[in-house]
C-alpha cells in the first residue's frame, strides 16, 4: 500500500487496515514495542511476537520518570542502534516512546501505530515528541520524525465514547485552521454517524491529517505556520494544568471556543463564524464550560512554553478555514476575557 502522505520525505503516513500495512513497513531486524496495558490486552496477538515495554495509562505517566523506565528496559533487552522501536497506542504512548527512541543512544529509528482518534489526527503526525515537567505540557521533547505512522480507523471502534469525542476536537481544530469544506461536512453529520460509519470517519481522519501534514511540510520546527496548529491550545494547556476534570480533547474544545470569542472582540472573526464553531462542538457533545475560572487559567498561560520574550503567540481564527498568529502581551491577552 502506498502512503497517503509523506511528511518532509521522512515520515510516511498510511491510512488503512493495520494487518495489510504493518509487515510491509517494518524494517528487517529486531523490533521492540512500546505500548500500554490496555493496548496489550486488546491486541496481544499482534504484540506477542515482539519484546514489549509497557507504560502506564493517562497523562500522569507522560514524564521523564517514564522515559527513564523505558531506557532501563531497553538496556535490559539489549536494544541498540540497529533495533527498531514500534510504539503502539494513543498520543501519550507515541509522545513518550518517540521521545525515548529519539534520545536513547542518541537516537534509534521508530514508527507508530496510532490507536486513538486524537493520536491519528494530531499527536502521532508531525515529529513532535515529548513529556511534561511538573504538569507543564511538553516541556522536554524533540522534533524527530517517525519513519511511518499507521492510522487504521477500524482500531477506533474499541475507543470509549469520551475518548472518541476528544479526538473530534482536533478534527474540528484542523477544519477551522485550513479546511472549510471539512468543517461543513462535520456540521452536516452527527457524532453517531462519525462513530459508526468507517468511510465517513476515514474521510475526516484523512482531511485532518492533510491539514497538519501540509503545515509541517512548510514549517517543521514551529517557527512560523506550524504555530497555527496550536489553535485553542494556549488555554487548553492551562485547563489541563489547573484541573484534572478534562482530557486533552475536551480542553481543546473549550480553549477553541474561548479564543473564538476573543477573536470576535478583536474584530478578527465574525460573530456568525464564532457561533458556527460553538454550535458544531456543542452538537458533537462537548461541555464548553471551563472547569475553573478563566482568571485561574490566565495565571498558567504566562508559563506556557510558547511564551517568547514576554510575548504570547496567540492563534486566532479569522474565518472558517483560516487563522492567523498574532503576537500579544500577557496583559493584552488577559484583557480579552
Amino acid at each position: 500500500m502506498k502512503p497517503a502522505f509523506n511528511v518532509r520525505q521522512q515520515s510516511e503516513i498510511f491510512i488503512g487496515p493495520l494487518a495489510d500495512i504493518l509487515s510491509g513497513v517494518l524494517p528487517e531486524g529486531r523490533v521492540v514495542v512500546v505500548s500500554d496495558s490496555t493496548i496489550d490486552r486488546l491486541y496481544h496477538s499482534v504484540l506477542a511476537q515482539y519484546d514489549t515495554v509497557l507504560i502506564g495509562l493517562g497523562e500522569s505517566v507522560k514524564t521523564m520518570q517514564t522515559v527513564e523506565m523505558i531506557y532501563r528496559r531497553f538496556i535490559e533487552l539489549g536494544v541498540d542502534r540497529s533495533t527498531f522501536v514500534l510504539a503502539v497506542g494513543g498520543g501519550i504512548v507515541t509522545d513518550v516512546a518517540g521521545f525515548a527512541a529519539s534520545t536513547y543512544m542518541r537516537g534509534v529509528k521508530f514508527g507508530f501505530v496510532s490507536t486513538t482518534l486524537l493520536g491519528q489526527v494530531d499527536a502521532s503526525v508531525g515529529g513532535k515528541n515529548g513529556v511534561n515537567v511538573d504538569g507543564y505540557k511538553n516541556m522536554a521533547g524533540t522534533f524527530t520524525q517517525p519513519q511511518f505512522v499507521i492510522c487504521d480507523p477500524a482500531l477506533l471502534r474499541t475507543l470509549p465514547e469520551r475518548e472518541f469525542r476528544a479526538g473530534l476536537a482536533e478534527v474540528v481544530k484542523a477544519a477551522i485552521i485550513a479546511d472549510a469544506d471539512l468543517f461543513g461536512r462535520i456540521e452536516r453529520t452527527t457524532f453517531e454517524a462519525l462513530r459508526t460509519d468507517t468511510d465517513l470517519l476515514s474521510d475526516a481522519v484523512s482531511a485532518a491529517i492533510r491539514v497538519k501534514a501540509d503545515i509541517v511540510e512548510r514549517d517543521e520546527r514551529e517557527s512560523g505556520d506550524r504555530r497555527k496548529l496550536n489553535l485553542g491550545h494556549t488555554l487548553a494547556h492551562a485547563i489541563e494544568k489547573a484541573s484534572n476534570r478534562m482530557n486533552h480533547g475536551e480542553a481543546v474544545a473549550v480553549g477553541t471556543v474561548l479564543i473564538a470569542g476573543a477573536a470576535v472582540k478583536l474584530g478578527a472573526l465574525t460573530q456568525a463564524d464564532c457561533d458556527r464553531i460553538v454550535n458544531v462542538l456543542t452538537a458533537l457533545g462537548f461541555d464548553l464550560t471551563p472547569p475553573v475560572e478563566v482568571k485561574r487559567l490566565l495565571k498558567e498561560v504566562g508559563k506556557d512554553k510558547k511564551n517568547e520574550d514576554g510575548m504570547l503567540r496567540i492563534v486566532l481564527p479569522v474565518g472558517i478555514g483560516d487563522c492567523e498568529v498574532r503576537p500579544m502581551t500577557m496583559d493584552a491577552f488577559a484583557a480579552l476575557f
